[in-house]
């Protein structure tokens, strides 16, 4: 005899979806008992035609005893597909959060440490995502070990990039946020036509591994897909690995003490300098891994970075400057309110909504969800 539960439940209900076409009622009825709490999109189906009226008005299932548990049994198993639809919502606005998060925490770091408003963050996030595809391309017999050996590439690659942006042109800019900004969005635009002028401008696609591709069922009304899964546990990783970092090194502890309060820092020898290029270099390297993630999720190209760069200095600002916690938090509210809204409002007005919302917000916290405390900030 069968003993698993699963396979015996799959069996009941097969036995009643050949019952329902009996011609005994006490068949039909029991049939349609055994498919309650039966999460499948088939069952449903079946008891949908089975409760559904003819063109003259008479109904397919005559027995009204049996249309009554069929409806009973239906409601139930719409409840639960709503419920169901509800967790799944979940699952991809915390997915969507997750992005955000790992392409929003590195430009934390800079602007809270430094002040700096990065305009080619987008970009660090880009050369990241082609480390990935470039790896592939070096790699075509281990697809399955090129994305672990893309994670620390894209990491080198796009914090080199920043060290280099930093000691060659933002440091001679700091105290003029908007000479920063414009000399920011010019190497963005000359960063993504050399991207152009190597890789071509038409998007190149990165290929899933295996150990990431198909979903976890959990039922017939849920499935969770292994990328968005390991991207969330992936960005969760990043989070508290730069939490360790910040709280448990010496490098952390002068970052810390240079967010707080830089001409103190400097006066108790602290190179603010040196902290400044490193600092612009570890986020900027994980925006790298940012990179890596969203090659799992959408297609490679130029202009990728531009289109979570916006949303990063949301997350950023709404969550509070320099606030790890705070942009944990903001990233998975925006990850959540954008799944949720858009069914709704729209792609392009769920946007809009949210911004204004963020506006409306920050006006009444100037200093977001969880404001950073230190001299510095105060000043």
């Amino acid at each position: 005899r069968e003993k698993e539960p699963a396979v015996l439940k799959a069996l009941k209900v097969a036995r009643a979806v050949i019952l329902l076409d009996s011609d005994n009622e006490v068949d039909r009825l029991q049939a349609v008992k055994d498919m309650d709490g039966f999460a499948n999109k088939y069952t449903m189906a079946m008891l949908t035609q089975l409760v559904r009226q003819n063109e003259d008005g008479s109904y397919v299932e005559q027995s009204a005893l049996v249309r009554e548990e069929a409806n009973s049994v239906l409601n139930g198993l719409q409840a639960m597909a709503t419920w169901y639809k509800f967790v799944e919502d979940v699952f991809f606005g915390l997915s969507l959060g997750s992005v955000l998060l790992l392409a929003a925490v590195g430009l934390a770091i800079t602007f809270g440490v430094m002040g700096v408003i990065n305009m080619a963050h987008g970009e660090m996030i880009m050369l990241g995502a082609y480390t990935t595809y470039v790896i592939q391309l070096l790699m075509p017999n281990h697809i399955d070990a090129s994305l672990l050996v893309a994670v620390p590439a894209a990491f080198v690659v796009s914090g080199l990039m920043g060290i280099i942006i930093e000691r060659t042109v933002i440091r001679h800019l700091y105290g003029r946020p908007l000479e920063t900004l414009l000399a920011t969005f010019g190497i963005s635009l000359i960063l993504q036509q050399l991207v152009r002028s190597v890789f071509s401008p038409l998007n190149r696609s990165v290929i899933t591994p295996d150990w990431m591709s198909g979903s976890l069922e959990v039922n017939g009304f849920l499935s969770l897909t292994y990328n968005r899964l390991y991207i969330i546990v992936f960005a969760l990783m990043v989070l508290f690995g730069l939490m360790l970092l910040l709280k448990k090194s010496f490098f952390g502890l002068q970052m810390r003490a240079v967010t707080q309060n830089r001409t103190m820092a400097s006066s108790m020898g602290i190179r603010t300098g040196w902290v400044d290029a490193m600092t612009f270099g570890l986020g900027s390297g994980i925006a790298g891994i940012a990179g890596v993630a969203l090659s799992q999720l959408t297609n490679v190209g130029p202009n990728l970075g531009q289109s979570y760069i916006i949303d990063s200095f949301l997350v950023v600002v709404f969550g509070g400057v320099g606030n790890l916690w705070g942009t944990f938090v903001a990233a998975m509210s925006l990850g959540l309110a954008n799944k949720f809204v858009e069914p709704v409002a729209g792609a392009v007005l769920a946007k809009i909504l949210i911004l204004v919302f963020i506006i409306l917000f920050i006006q009444r916290r100037p200093r977001g969800l969880f404001a950073l405390k230190g001299r510095f900030v105060e000043g």
